[in-house]
C-alpha cells in the first residue's frame, strides 16, 4: 500500500494504514508529498518517502493506493495510479466535473482495477438500516430528504493551504465550499436516501450561496434539488453557525419520518434499531481487491455521479457567486487564527429552510438574495 498526500488529512490516513499493518493484512511501501512529511505519526521504517506520485509509483510499484491530496489534483493522479495497475481510495470530493467522473470511470474500467472514493459515511450500519428501511417503503411514499448542519470554521482552516477558499488553482477548478467539500457527506448520504427512493436522477438545482470572509467560495449554502421522479431534497449548511449542528438527514414519508445524524451514526426511525459502527473503506477496498466477486465496494466511484453532477451544477459556469454578506448580520467570535465568524440567527434559518423546503430569498430573510437555477448535467 501506498499513500499520496501524506500531510494535513493524510494524516488520518496513515494511521488507519498503521492499524491495518498491526494485522498483517497490509503493508505501508511508500509515501509521497510535495512538503516534508510531518513526523506524527511517524513514518515507519522500510517505507520509502517521494515528491512526486509518478516516481512513487514507478518505484514501489503497490498494490493499492490511497489518494488524499488537494481536489483539483485528483484526476491525473487517480488515472496515473490506475495505469500503473493499482487499487485507489480517491478521498471526495473526487473530481469537479461530469466529464472528468466519466474519464475516470473509463479508465476504471479498462484497467480492470477498483475505485472506492472517501465517503466514508456510506459505510455506517444505521445508514444502511435508513437506505434499506427507505427501499422497502417502511416510511410509505418518500415525499421529500432534507439535510442540515450547523458548523464552524476559523481563519486558521481558510489559510491551512493555497487552494482554501479558492475556486481556480492553477487554470483547475477547487472542489471547496460548505456542501462541497466538509460538509459533502451530507449531500451525499441525501442522495443516497433519494437512490433508495427511487427517485430517479438530479435534474434541476436551485442555490443560494453566501460567504462571511474574503474567500471566492461559500461558507454558506442551500441547495434545493429536484430528481427526475418529483422528489425535493433541500440541503441547508454553514460553517458560520451558532449553535453545533454535527449534521442531519431529514427523511419525510407519507407514513413515517427518519433522522439519520450521519458524523455519529445516531438514526431515529419509528420501530427500527440501527445497529452500530461502519464498514472501514480502505479495510472493504483491501476485501474486494481479495474477493472481488464476493466482496463489494462500499463507495464505489459510480456510486458518486450523482454527487459529482451536483457538484457541477452547484459551483460550475452556471453558479452564481456567493454574495458577501454585510457586516451587520455577521459578528466576529475570538481573535488571532481562532476568529470565526458568526451570522447571527444562521441556525433558525437552517432549521426554517430543512423543514420547509424555502429557500431564504423565499421565506423572506434579510439577507438573502435571490437564487440560481441549473440544470444538473446529466451522468449517466
Amino acid at each position: 500500500m501506498a499513500l499520496i498526500g501524506a500531510n494535513g488529512h493524510g494524516r488520518s490516513h496513515r494511521r488507519r494504514i498503521a492499524e491495518l499493518e498491526r494485522t498483517g493484512s497490509v503493508r505501508l511501501v511508500a509515501l509521497a508529498d510535495v512538503q516534508a512529511i510531518d513526523p506524527d505519526p511517524p513514518v515507519p521504517p522500510g517505507a520509502a518517502v517521494f515528491t512526486g506520485h509518478r516516481e512513487l509509483l514507478a518505484a514501489a510499484t503497490p498494490d493499492v493506493v490511497v489518494i488524499c491530496t488537494p481536489p483539483h489534483t485528483h484526476l491525473p493522479i487517480a488515472l496515473d495510479a490506475l495505469a500503473a495497475g493499482c487499487d485507489v481510495l480517491l478521498e471526495k470530493p473526487p473530481v469537479p466535473t461530469v466529464e472528468a467522473h466519466v474519464t475516470l470511470q473509463a479508465a476504471v474500467r479498462s484497467s480492470g482495477r477498483s475505485c472506492q472514493v472517501g465517503f466514508q459515511a456510506l459505510g455506517s450500519l444505521a445508514a444502511q438500516t435508513l437506505f434499506d428501511a427507505v427501499r422497502a417503503g417502511r416510511l410509505g411514499t418518500i415525499g421529500n430528504v432534507a439535510t442540515v448542519a450547523s458548523w464552524r470554521r476559523d481563519d486558521a482552516y481558510y489559510a491551512r493551504a493555497p487552494w482554501s477558499g479558492r475556486r481556480i488553482v492553477d487554470g483547475r477548478p477547487v472542489l471547496d465550499g460548505a456542501l462541497v467539500n466538509p460538509l459533502a457527506h451530507a449531500v451525499m448520504q441525501s442522495l443516497a436516501v433519494a437512490a433508495a427512493a427511487g427517485a430517479g436522477e438530479p435534474v434541476l438545482l436551485e442555490a443560494e450561496r453566501y460567504r462571511t470572509r474574503d474567500i471566492e467560495v461559500d461558507d454558506t449554502a442551500f441547495a434545493r434539488i429536484t430528481f427526475s421522479g418529483g422528489l425535493r431534497l433541500l440541503a441547508a449548511a454553514t460553517l458560520a453557525g451558532e449553535d453545533f449542528i454535527a449534521g442531519e438527514v431529514i427523511v419525510t414519508g407519507s407514513q413515517g419520518r427518519g433522522v439519520l445524524e450521519y458524523p455519529t451514526d445516531r438514526l431515529d426511525l419509528p420501530g427500527i434499531t440501527g445497529p452500530p459502527g461502519r464498514i472501514d473503506l480502505l479495510e472493504n477496498l483491501v476485501a474486494h481487491r481479495r474477493d472481488r466477486a464476493g466482496v463489494a465496494l462500499v463507495a464505489p466511484l459510480e456510486r458518486t455521479a450523482a454527487f459529482t453532477a451536483v457538484v457541477q451544477a452547484l459551483t460550475g459556469p452556471g453558479a452564481a457567486p456567493p454574495a458577501l454578506l454585510d457586516d451587520s448580520f455577521v459578528e466576529p467570535v475570538g481573535a488571532g487564527p481562532e476568529r470565526v465568524q458568526v451570522i447571527r440567527g444562521i441556525n433558525a434559518v437552517l432549521r426554517e429552510a430543512a423543514e420547509s423546503l424555502k429557500l431564504p430569498s423565499e421565506s423572506g430573510v434579510a439577507w438573502a438574495v435571490p437564487a440560481y437555477t441549473v440544470d444538473v448535467p446529466g451522468h449517466g
